[in-house]
């Protein structure tokens, strides 16, 4: 779904009400400099700021790593959100109405139903948080969390509850469901904090368990994780599937660690409830978990808007190895880089960071192996390195590079496992089934210090001189120049060159809008010599103050006019001789006489602009 999926209008409407350096301030620190706003960019990592922010364009632009875009599309891919929810939650935020679209009546019904149930899942959220808090059958509640040195902040944080023992509680096994109304108890049946009995009344699906409220990436309660304090199993229970509630796609702490993970690149993976939140008593707040299943393609989708790298910390045990070598082709597959640090036997992530704190886990993060290692090495201890064990070994490594999504992914494992094993690569590659379709690696553009001749077109284009990059650079960054220039013959001037391409397309352009900016025309050009040029250039670029800036222009632009005036007397001298030789043979004094007066004029012309030396001889 995109822009035409709603009002023509609205998208602008919400874009004139939007402040694109209030939104995206509240995630970078900004600071002015000049018309624009500069900070170190939230998308890759870097020390130095290299992303703008236009508010006059409602625009931004990262010269290191090309983001571009809008409000819409900061909102997307900084918070990794789909376009619907983010034109949604910017019209709730600066007050726009959305016009209802016209639904069906089962559309409707659906519609009630989803209400409904968030509405309930966040009122049992609050019962269940106040009963943890200020109940006296909740005790044994609160003296697990203490002794689980869970701390009363933390617990606020990840809004933990506690649904208590039927024994313990006048309402019995309908300690929730007493506290609701009718239509409430529908929706709790439709989220599964309810159960109906044989008799056609209901009953608490949570039981006697410390309840972790699960959280959607816009902070609603979509779901329940429960860990049982007494008897009885299973030890960790969640909400069933419902239309708001889907485990596989759903990650506990996302919500409440998601800018951290941002900030730092990096999400650790845990595989319990109190692993995580142990974590983060103990300062690792970069950490989510599965909700007690296999991590999954979608939970792995949820992360890619976060973190560039995932560490799974696993069990040093035979099941926590096996999870983290099931977990493989899932990163390759999203190629997500991946990594595993297991704990030491007898050990799982909330007993070691309280025995030896966070220094010690983070040592063994650092430590951790990339997740192509680790399984090879698996592989490796557990089949040896004999005839057979090699056999076996490349039997197990077939799933993990058919789930290669490039040939390039695929070349460089045959080649790094052909290595460790040793076999070559094409005895390697011949013994795996024959690849599907690989997905090609997006092809980057040249590294900053390409030679600036050298351009994606296929054609061959000259290199720049150093008067044409200066031209060049002027034009880039006061693109509203361009049309004076142009009618000065700056088109003949740059003429097979890369700078020609950039003004044809700087002129396309200004055809379309009023007034462009440096970052719009970077945003339109494709990969290649042409973008890194116009980058490198927006890069190297002062911000002065607006009165210099103005000043400097104006006298730039009338020395680059003069510039390209003497290059077209110079091309026309050329042109006047070889008119004058042609002239001479045909013996017409009158048109000859013409002709060197002409000549002479032009070289007078020339004379007079060499001698001021306004640009040199480039």
């Amino acid at each position: 779904m995109g822009y035409s999926d709603f009002n023509d209008d609205l998208p602008a409407r919400i874009k004139e009400q939007a402040d694109i350096v209030q939104v995206i301030g509240e995630c970078v620190e900004l600071k002015q400099a000049g018309v624009r706003f500069l900070g170190c960019c939230p998308f890759h990592n870097e020390k130095t700021p290299s992303f703008s922010v236009h508010p006059g364009q409602q625009f931004f632009y990262c010269f290191g790593c090309g983001a571009s875009g809008d409000v819409f599309e900061f909102q997307m891919k900084y918070h990794n959100l789909d376009f619907p929810t983010a034109l949604k939650e910017l019209a709730r935020r600066f007050n726009v109405q959305i016009p209802e679209k016209p639904q069906s009546p089962q559309e409707r019904e659906r519609s009630r139903k989803r209400k409904a149930m968030y509405a309930v899942n966040e009122k049992a959220a609050a019962i269940f948080r106040n009963n943890l808090i200020n109940e006296a059958q909740a005790k044994v509640a609160r003296e697990y969390l203490k002794q689980r040195q869970i701390p009363t902040q933390v617990q606020e944080k990840f809004g933990l509850g506690y649904a208590p023992s039927p024994d313990t509680t006048p309402a019995g096994w309908n300690f929730l469901g007493s506290q609701l109304n009718d239509a409430e108890r529908l929706a709790a049946i439709e989220a599964g904090l309810l159960v109906k009995n044989e008799k056609g009344g209901t009953y608490d699906r949570f039981r006697d368990r410390v309840l972790f409220p699960i959280y959607d990436r816009r902070g609603r309660v979509v779901g329940f994780g429960g860990r049982i304090i007494g008897e009885g199993q299973p030890k960790y229970m969640n909400s069933p599937e419902s239309m708001v509630f889907s485990k596989s796609a759903s990650l506990l702490g996302l919500f409440q660690q998601g800018d951290e993970i941002r900030r730092r690149k990096q999400a650790i993976l845990v595989e319990g409830n109190f692993d995580l939140v142990s974590l983060v008593v103990h300062g690792c707040t970069n950490v989510v978990a599965p909700l007690g299943t296999a991590l999954t393609i979608q939970q792995l989708k949820l992360l890619k808007g976060f973190a560039e790298e995932c560490v799974l910390l696993f069990d040093g045990d035979a099941a926590g190895m096996k999870a983290a070598m099931r977990s493989v082709p899932l990163f390759l597959s999203e190629q997500i880089a991946g990594k595993v640090a297991l704990l030491p036997s007898g050990h799982d992530p909330d007993t070691f960071v309280q025995e030896q704190g966070l220094d010690a886990l983070n040592v063994l993060l650092e430590n951790a192996l990339p997740l192509p290692e680790f399984a090879l090495q698996q592989l490796v201890e557990k089949h040896g390195l004999t005839l057979d064990g090699k056999n076996r070994i490349v039997t197990e490594l077939q799933p993990l590079i058919k789930s290669a999504k490039s040939s390039l992914q695929r070349t460089l494992m045959l080649s790094h496992f052909s290595e460790s094993i040793g076999i070559t690569a094409e005895e390697l590659g011949a013994s795996m089934p024959k690849a599907e379709e690989s997905i090609p690696l997006p092809v980057e553009g040249p590294p900053l210090e390409a030679e600036y001749g050298h351009s994606s077109q296929p054609e061959e284009l000259r290199p720049l001189s150093g008067s044409q990059k200066r031209l060049v650079t002027h034009m880039v960054l006061y693109p509203s120049s361009a049309l004076q220039l142009e009618k000065y013959g700056l088109r003949e001037c740059l003429s097979g060159t890369i700078g020609e391409v950039l003004l044809l397309q700087l002129l396309a352009l200004l055809k379309q809008y009023d007034g462009v900016e440096p970052e719009e025309l970077l945003a339109k050009l494709p990969k290649g010599g042409e973008r890194v040029l116009v980058s490198d250039i927006l890069l190297r670029s002062s911000s002065p103050d607006e009165g210099e800036s103005c000043r400097g222009t104006e006298e730039e632009l009338d020395e680059l006019l003069c510039w390209l005036e003497r290059e077209q007397l110079r091309r026309q001298s050329s042109e006047l001789v070889e008119l004058i030789s042609n002239c001479a043979l045909r013996n017409d004094p009158e048109e000859l006489q013409q002709l060197v007066n002409r000549k002479m004029s032009v070289d007078r012309r020339l004379q007079e602009l060499r001698q001021a030396n306004v640009l040199g001889s480039g």
